[in-house]
């Protein structure tokens, strides 16, 4: 498929513009892998970590009324995981050491995502994932997400809940 090498070729060019990044990888929403640039790393389960991360932000960003997903970014004593909305259907995770220009990741890291959210809209065709709402190419929104459509079973809103009970005390 086309998309997948014009998308390789990002992630190629992308690891030329940040010194000290160690991979990189294009997923769908879902962890499907589109292309990838990880050596001595499992694409497939970085694919479906990153579709798990990205659950779990995506609830974050909603339960504290963030807006739309963005980024997310994990540091761990080897360096970091970057993630970046990529679209409609699509997602960027960037693997980068501890040494990294943590601004100069997230600049191209944004970059790329946009560059890749363009040939994955421009091939396969804006989606119903999770950032259905977010402008697509030409500055049109796309529809409003079918929730038949997202990953698992995350609401299209987090439900409002009772305040916090306290939990009853052993002995008391």
């Amino acid at each position: 498929m086309a998309v997948e090498t014009d998308v390789l070729d990002e992630l190629r060019r992308l690891r030329t513009r940040i010194p000290r990044l160690t991979g990189s990888l294009a997923a769908t929403v879902d962890g499907l892998v589109l292309a990838q640039d990880v050596p001595d790393t499992e694409p497939e389960g970085l694919a479906a970590l990153t579709a798990a991360a990205l659950g779990v932000a995506y609830r974050m960003t909603d339960a504290a009324d963030r807006g739309e997903f963005r980024e997310l970014l994990v540091r761990g004593t080897r360096g970091y995981v970057a993630t970046y909305a990529a679209g409609t259907t699509a997602v960027l995770t960037l693997l980068a050491d501890d040494r990294v220009n943590v601004g100069r990741l997230h600049l191209e890291g944004r970059r790329s995502g946009a560059r890749i959210a363009e040939l994955v809209d421009a091939r396969i065709g804006p989606g119903g994932g999770r950032h259905a709402e977010r402008p697509v190419a030409g500055g049109h929104l796309a529809p409003p997400p079918d929730p038949a459509r997202r990953i698992g079973t995350l609401p299209v809103r987090t439900p409002q809940r009772p305040p916090h009970q306290p939990r009853p005390q052993p002995g008391g």
